[in-house]
């Protein structure tokens, strides 16, 4: 097991290789459904919980098949969910989401037609919702646990992951309200539990996952990112309250380090947010939720870094169970572990020692936490 100290300094030698070669990244144009996230998070968030709100009800587009049966990997099988793709006008904008939603339970499940568990799942930075449920096979692992799993479209293929303004994305709340609009509408039109509400993402999406969960923990049960880090300088945010937290990370992400990039190279087209490292981004959700000191231990393929939240979180709100986690992934680099979808080119290797889906869905609905 490298101890944090080596994976650091590794990852100090892979952001300063990030920065030589970024004029080549930004030059490159990836092929269509694997143009993920180059993320180098963008910037995009705001402080005011009631600023945005939807202008009018979602309207649903054609219904497409049900995908095919199965669960995800790792998973047992189940029958594959109705997809929907839908919208919803926030803030003037028509925003777009893909739904699936769970077979509806049989006289045998007892009538249970109660709330259901809702995931929002954000894609890459240059990629789609399309291209995350490909890669990840979300929506089969989570119709295998009864929940809804929303893939929203974010606006010019990324979303606003920190608080500073930009020319590109001058609203920097737009998306967090996007996203607070639409859980609402889920849970009032789809029965989604707003109770049991989870964010999860890729990179610059896992940006925005962990974006929604530092600003609106109270609107959360847990969040999720994979090779996505919290925004720093000025766009900079906090955590604010306690709500579980797992962040999976390639140790040899080539795109974005695991050690982050406090100083990152210019981009006219798009600005590169700065970042914390992968395990400050951990340890600010930790602190946060009124964590102690850590344990790490290594897993076949991994270490696992786990904080335990505190009975009495800052700020007098309670949470007696849950904790932050910190998954790094050896020989992994900017890519979802498990995938059987071939990154780009320079995006790194794919680990078969973790099925980042399986995870995560077990750590958010409780059973791997």
């Amino acid at each position: 097991m490298r101890s944090f100290r080596d994976r650091d300094r590794a990852g100090d030698r892979v952001r300063d290789r990030v920065c030589a070669r970024a004029p080549a990244l930004r030059a490159r144009r990836w092929p269509g459904a694997l143009a993920l996230a180059l993320v180098l998070p963008l910037a995009g968030c705001a402080t005011d919980a009631d600023a945005g709100r939807p202008e009018a009800a979602a309207s649903s587009g054609p219904s497409t098949t049900a995908t095919a049966s199965g669960s995800g990997a790792g998973s047992g099988a189940a029958t594959a969910a109705p997809e929907v793709r839908a919208q919803l006008r926030v803030d003037g904008d028509t925003r777009q989401y893909l739904l699936h939603r769970p077979p509806d339970p049989t006289p045998a499940a007892d009538g249970d037609d109660g709330p259901r568990p809702l995931l929002i799942a954000f894609h890459g930075r240059g990629a789609d919702a399309a291209e995350l449920r490909a890669k990840t096979r979300l929506e089969r692992a989570a119709t295998a646990r009864g929940m809804l799993v929303a893939f929203p479209e974010g606006l010019g293929h990324g979303w606003g992951a920190g608080t500073r303004a930009t020319k590109q994305r001058p609203d920097p709340g737009l998306d967090v309200r996007f996203t607070e609009a639409l859980i609402k509408h889920l849970v009032r039109t789809e029965r989604a539990d707003p109770g049991q509400v989870y964010v999860a993402g890729f990179s610059n999406g896992g940006s925005m996952a962990l974006r929604m969960a530092a600003e609106r923990p109270a609107l959360l049960a847990g969040a999720a990112s994979v090779s996505g880090q919290l925004p720093t300088g000025d766009a900079a945010m906090e955590p604010t309250g306690p709500v579980p937290v797992m962040v999976v990370y390639g140790a040899d992400d080539p795109v974005r380090p695991l050690a982050g990039l406090p100083s990152p190279p210019p981009d006219p087209e798009e600005p590169i947010l700065p970042t914390r490292s992968a395990r400050d981004s951990a340890a600010a959700f930790a602190a946060a939720g009124g964590a102690g000191e850590p344990v790490t231990r290594a897993e076949k393929g991994y270490d696992r870094t786990v904080w335990r939240l505190g009975n009495e979180a800052p700020g007098g709100s309670r949470r007696t169970d849950g904790t932050v986690q910190l998954l790094v992934v050896d020989d992994a680099g900017h890519t979802w572990p498990g995938s059987t979808v071939p990154p780009p080119e320079g995006f790194g290797p794919v680990s078969e020692a973790l099925d980042a889906t399986d995870t995560i869905l077990d750590f958010l609905t409780g059973t791997g936490r």
